[in-house]
């Protein structure tokens, strides 16, 4: 019960509302409440205070969360490397939603007829670092920069070059582009890259999908990784490259906690991973 209130904690605070943690913990927005209110009474304080349809924590709220966030996620990947995986276990798969659509749509169905006890959610690449050091999946597959000091395993696949989406002919590199969340880490090497080409991010999406359909639109040119380009079938005549996008790659990693390796199914499913991509890419 008291880990359980922490973990509460921890997602409460990262989404910001009882609604958006209820979602990410799969519970209702009155179960978090419960949750929350059990901790406070195990520990005597007042953890959160409401402010309008938010909440914000308290001096007491945040400095158990640097206490004990790290050792709690310690816990819970340790709990799960003790874990048995059974024929019939499931294994999550947590990926970005880009690479899901360009590469894992394509081998899937084969591959879950020899294992059809994988389940795949798709995630910002942060949040699946997050969920395969806590366990709570077995498996990330992911695009951009990894978070330093990460703990896991990796194997890198490749480095997917970005190209240039727009609805007119494009003579020289645009002053301002549609991009993704330069705020998510897994993507702020890209801001440098943008500044030093004299290229304005004008609109920051939480999806490459949203923005390449925004330029097809005429809205203005995005920045989109190639594996965009293959799931809508983007013309060529709408794709354009220029010299700064040389420097502008996102390396594709599969991450996984160390002792996964040695379980037979993870294994494999990381192997088959391994070779498909690096097959079609």
């Amino acid at each position: 019960m008291l880990l359980e209130g922490i973990e509460t904690l921890l997602v409460l605070a990262k989404e910001g509302t009882m609604s958006k943690a209820g979602s990410r913990l799969y519970i209702s927005q009155s179960a978090v409440s419960k949750r929350i209110a059990n901790l406070e009474k195990r520990l005597g304080k007042k953890l959160i205070e409401p402010v309008g349809r938010k909440i914000k924590l308290t001096s007491d709220a945040m400095a158990l969360i640097e206490s004990v966030a790290p050792s709690l996620t310690e816990i819970q990947g340790a709990l799960f490397d003790h874990q048995a995986i059974q024929d019939h276990s499931p294994i999550l798969l947590a990926c970005s939603e880009t690479l899901v659509s360009a590469y894992l749509s394509k081998m899937m169905k084969r591959y879950l007829a020899q294992d059809p006890y994988i389940n795949i959610s798709t995630h910002q690449t942060p949040f699946i670092v997050e969920r395969v050091q806590s366990g709570d999946a077995s498996l990330g597959f992911c695009a951009g920069h990894l978070p330093p000091q990460h703990g896991l395993a990796t194997k890198h696949i490749f480095n997917e070059s970005f190209t240039i989406v727009s609805n007119t002919p494009l003579e020289k590199a645009p002053s301002a582009l549609l991009t993704n969340d330069l705020k998510n880490p897994a993507n702020t090497y890209q801001a440098g890259i943008l500044q030093k080409a004299g290229i304005k991010p004008l609109m920051q999406m939480d999806s490459y999908t949203a923005a390449a359909l925004l330029a097809l639109g005429g809205v203005t040119p995005a920045l989109v990784p190639e594996s965009v380009v293959k799931t809508l079938n983007i013309n060529s005549e709408h794709c354009h490259h220029f010299d700064f996008l040389d420097d502008l790659t996102r390396p594709v990693n599969l991450c996984y906690r160390p002792n996964s390796y040695k379980v037979d199914r993870i294994k494999q499913l990381i192997e088959t991973i391994v070779d498909f991509v690096r097959s079609t890419a």
